[in-house]
């Protein structure tokens, strides 16, 4: 499991910091906590996001 960090584009506010397998996990994961089903159930104007892989080692 790598460590995630997912950032609004337009401002780079940090929005979900955690764990996941991969990038589409760690949207689905941010979603989930917002109250949706997943990273597809997002309005579109709220998915303008970017998710990193952070190096902690």
């Amino acid at each position: 499991m790598a460590i995630f960090q997912i950032k609004q584009t337009t401002t780079g506010a940090v929005l979900w910091t955690g764990g996941a397998e991969n990038e589409r996990q760690a949207l689905d994961a941010l979603a989930r906590e917002a109250g949706y089903a997943d990273f597809d159930a997002l309005p579109e104007t709220l998915r303008a996001l970017k998710a990193d892989r952070l190096n902690l080692g």
